[in-house]
């Protein structure tokens, strides 16, 4: 009898029919256990304290907390998991953002199921393990630059965690209140992260604070960025006629 301890697997993914799909497919493989599904980053943060997963195949694009936030966080609280970014975003700023987090791989949707379960049982092994585009991209980077630290492109360093976490519910339209639930902090707590978010950034408005989110790949664009800018523009404009 094969006594060898199963891979432990948690899907992190906002799409029912994505997480469905690969449960389906990695639930044949022998050596591979899905202990569960995480609809959002913070589900999989709450979810990871819970099980201990070995594996996280984590999404970057997800709501309440980016798959790149929900990563820092959950190795910060549950530091023997391993992350494996399998993600449809394949711009250098995304990968790094992702590696800087501690992520030890990164995947593009359009991989084959083949090259997944590869990936999962070398990343369980503590191998990193990446798209062969991707590969290439980042091996080309380190010849070109081999002294470079690794550090994203898109620096929101000076942001701590929780104002990340406030930017991104601002970002995705929640209310002071509605945001305080979410974190389980008070409104005025909201509010006091909110003034220092546009005091470091140098932004004034909710909309700006949208356009920022989207610009360093906190969330995803699914409002027209025209739409956006409009109401940048009518925030201004009463700004202006109140004064």
């Amino acid at each position: 009898m094969n006594t060898a301890k199963r891979i432990t697997v948690l899907l992190a993914e906002d799409h029912e029919i994505v997480r469905s799909g690969l449960r389906s497919l990695l639930e044949v493989e022998k050596d591979i256990s899905v202990l569960g599904e995480a609809n959002s980053g913070r589900q999989a943060l709450e979810m990871t304290r819970k099980l201990h997963p070995d594996i996280i195949v984590m999404d970057i694009a997800m709501p309440l907390l980016n798959g790149v936030e929900a990563t820092r966080q959950i190795l910060q609280a549950v530091p023997d998991t391993k992350i494996l970014i399998l993600s449809a975003h394949k711009e250098d700023a995304y990968v790094e953002s992702a590696m800087a987090a501690g992520a030890r791989g990164y995947l593009l949707k359009q991989t084959s199921f083949h090259v997944l379960i590869d990936a999962i049982r070398e990343v369980q092994k503590g191998n990193p393990f990446f798209s062969p585009d991707i590969a290439r991209r980042l091996k080309k980077q380190r010849l070109e630059s081999p002294d470079r630290k690794g550090q994203p492109k898109i620096k929101v360093t000076h942001l701590s965690s929780r104002e990340l976490e406030v930017l991104q519910l601002i970002a995705e339209g929640k209310a002071n209140k509605q945001t305080a639930a979410e974190l389980g902090i008070s409104t005025k707590t909201v509010e006091k992260h909110r003034d220092h978010l546009m005091q470091k950034l140098d932004i004034h408005d909710t909309a700006s604070l949208t356009l920022y989110a989207i610009s360093v790949g906190i969330i995803e664009c699914t409002v027209p960025l025209a739409i956006i800018e409009d109401r940048k523009l009518n925030s201004q404009a009463l700004r202006t006629a109140a004064s």
